[in-house]
């Protein structure tokens, strides 16, 4: 898995901060690639291998440290209360109970990214060099990945091509419309 590794760690003695040294990893954003790149194939080549990163994450055994009985859907809908309530978010009260109303099914939770984004994928001569930013990794539904990866952003995912190519490289399509919304237009509103 290209996650950068730990050099060093420190955490300060009664203060509430910690501080990481991850050894540098080559490569830009894949968002930065994508505007780059001008070669159709190779652009298509760097979205397949986005799709593909993200499928080998979801079939990775998750860190028993992140293991839980939890419904992740449950205690997002809980997390997304409580920043309503204390935070400025771009969700409403309303778009809160329909989401708490209209839960997409359960399925089997896996090892997620928890924010997997063009932004958060580095890409070096058209190859994955690493995936950072693992704050909201966790044992959950892979679908909330796939959603927030595909959503559509400037010179990317603004046509249904970039997503079938996504497809191809995750190797099957776990979401409908109806589910891609929930995450998107719902969930991802309130963090």
């Amino acid at each position: 898995m290209p996650v950068p590794k730990v050099k060093k760690f420190v955490a300060e003695r009664g203060k509430d901060h910690a501080w990481a040294l991850f050894e540098f990893l080559e490569g830009d954003t894949l968002r930065t690639a994508l505007n780059k790149e001008k070669n159709q194939e190779k652009r298509n080549e760097l979205i397949f291998n986005f799709g593909k990163i993200l499928s080998r994450i979801h079939s990775t055994p998750c860190p028993k440290e992140l293991l839980h009985d939890k419904c992740w859907i449950d205690e997002m809908l809980f997390n997304a209360e409580y920043n309503l309530k204390h935070y400025k978010v771009d969700g409403t009260e309303g778009i809160l109970k329909n989401m708490k109303m209209n839960k997409p099914s359960i399925i089997k939770q896996t090892f997620i990214h928890g924010d997997f984004t063009i932004d958060n994928v580095l890409v070096h001569n058209g190859k994955v060099t690493g995936v950072i930013d693992w704050a909201g990794g966790t044992y959950g539904d892979p679908r909330y990945d796939v959603s927030i990866a595909i959503r559509p952003k400037p010179n990317a995912f603004n046509n249904e091509i970039d997503r079938e190519i996504f497809y191809e490289g995750y190797g099957e399509k776990i979401i409908d419309d109806k589910t891609y919304d929930y995450f998107v237009n719902g969930l991802y509103e309130f963090f």
